[in-house]
């Protein structure tokens, strides 16, 4: 029997169920590249150049086995620019006896297989992805009869089931976590570490060719493009990581310093999400680093959280809540995304720190992700589907899966608390603490309000007059609220009025 094997951007794995019990002689592996997933989104130039040059090098690795490819590239006069028409193309091409595929990380791309399945004359085998540490079954086991989750009580339920920094049934060290160790600003007089780049290959070079002509109005740049793009690279990374980032990660995992978009942070999470690395063994190396002595416990904990935690968690509430979990707007957030995301156009020097970052690297790390881009969007009010699709644009390392639970529910509380106990609203005074932006920025922390208060720092206290009645209940609100209860009526009317008048005077639309 002839199949007829799909593989996707995402799963350039080379262990994927859908290249297991492959038969050289007879199936053929299906790669397209295709102008819908590549405009859906206006995705940040090297993101898209990340995808297509990850899978031309992935589908090398394949044919030097022996295995045949077949290929679309995006310039193909023939390509239709879409999954669907370029697999019915293929049908015809192979006429195989069915159509193999692992199970999609959008819910829209699962929406179409559906299609395929009502539509061709032929079977589809849809495959579970297991490349996760948790199955989507398993964590909707783990969510039956919640009203909320929390990934701290997920985190620890995967540390059992799974033994990773377990000893004697008991987390390594006593403690689950180490969070409060890892609080940290960056260290004065430190240097950040010089980080793994990859020169581009031939192979690449022409990719980014293909990428600035087709798409020289997306957002970022490709100047000083320097991701990997093969299994080799990607293993190479993880190794630079483990060896000189994770001693020192922890600690100054939420720093964040003007100029150094990637600190002590693995970089690691595009070659994750494409494929070309596994949370197994990343974890692995992570633990292997501690268990021979040379990375701390609290640094190698803090990032097993975000792996086995965080990714396994929001891969989790997103497969159980969608569809219907983008649609919620618990705070009724409805301004329009401010052009200063896509521009850096702002005398906020965090916002165009962070911004300039992104559009320079594809990359910003997650306090800067959470607390400074997210954070401006959950205090302006900006609708949820604008700022998702924001995230889903500019980042190296942003699905949807990933992306739209981490910013609908952790950055702007969309969902109402489904993921997060409050919301992760702060002020100037925490970019302050744990950044250097506010020496170059022409706004102090300090100011609350008049010509200069620091945007956050009004916004914020905007943010909580203006939900009061949905947030004063909140127990980890209490501080803040018992502040508030001491204004006046005139200060707060007078602190909503500024903080309207700032937020209308802002530019908005795609630049």
């Amino acid at each position: 029997m002839a199949a007829l094997r799909f593989i996707l951007g995402d799963q350039l794995t080379r262990d994927i169920p859908t290249l297991r019990g492959l038969d050289a002689e007879a199936d053929t592996v299906l790669m397209v590249e295709v102008a819908q997933e590549t405009t859906y989104v206006p995705h940040h130039k090297q993101k898209i150049a990340f995808i297509l040059s990850a899978m031309r090098h992935f589908a090398d690795g394949l044919r030097a086995e022996g295995i045949a490819v077949d290929y679309v590239r995006l310039d193909d006069p023939a390509n239709t620019g879409s999954f669907t028409g370029e697999l019915l193309r293929a049908v015809r091409r192979h006429l195989p006896d069915a159509v193999v595929i692992a199970e999609p990380g959008e819910y829209r791309v699962l929406e179409m297989i559906e299609g395929w399945r009502r539509g061709l004359n032929l079977p589809v085998h849809l495959l579970p992805d297991d490349r996760f540490f948790c199955t989507t079954v398993d964590f909707a086991r783990w969510a039956e009869g919640l009203d909320a989750y929390r990934m701290e009580t997920f985190y620890r339920a995967m540390r059992e089931r799974t033994g990773l920094l377990m000893r004697d049934g008991a987390p390594s060290g006593g403690r689950w976590n180490f969070d409060t160790e890892n609080r940290r600003p960056w260290p004065a007089g430190m240097r950040p570490p010089e980080r793994l780049r990859f020169p581009p290959d031939a192979a690449t070079r022409e990719v980014l060719a293909l990428v600035e002509r087709r798409f020289p109005k997306h957002f970022g740049t490709l100047a000083g493009f320097g991701w990997g793009v093969s299994r080799a690279d990607a293993l190479a990374a993880l190794d630079h990581f483990v060896a000189d980032c994770l001693p020192h990660f922890g600690a100054t995992q939420d720093a964040m310093v003007a100029g150094a978009a990637f600190l002590h942070h693995a970089t690691v999470s595009p070659y994750l999400n494409a494929g070309l690395l596994t949370a197994r063994e990343v974890c692995a190396a992570a633990i292997a680093s501690f268990e021979a002595g040379t990375a701390p416990l609290a640094a190698v904990e803090g990032f097993v959280r975000q792996i086995l935690g965080w990714r396994e968690f929001v891969r989790g509430v997103y497969w159980l809540r969608m569809p219907d979990y983008a649609d919620s707007n618990a705070l009724g957030a409805g301004r329009a995304l401010p052009a200063l995301y896509w521009t850096g156009e702002t005398e906020m020097n965090c916002l165009r720190q962070a911004i300039a970052d992104t559009a320079a690297q594809a990359y910003a790390h997650h306090i800067n992700r959470l607390m400074v881009t997210g954070n401006f969007a959950l205090l302006a009010g900006i609708r949820p589907a604008e700022i998702e699709e924001w995230y889903l644009s500019v980042y190296a390392d942003a699905y949807d899966w990933v992306e739209l639970p981490n910013v609908h529910g952790m950055a702007i509380f969309a969902d109402g608390g489904l993921m997060a106990s409050k919301p992760y609203a702060a002020g100037g005074a925490y970019i302050d603490r744990m950044s250097d932006y506010c020496r170059g920025c022409r706004y102090s922390p300090k100011v609350r309000s008049g010509p200069g208060a620091c945007p956050f720092t009004l916004l914020y206290w905007a943010f909580l007059i203006r939900h009061a009645e949905t947030l004063a209940g909140n127990p980890r609100l209490a501080m803040p609220y018992q502040t508030l209860a001491g204004w006046d009526g005139a200060r707060k009317a007078a602190t909503l009025a500024e903080a309207e008048a700032f937020l209308d005077a802002l530019p908005t639309g795609y630049a």
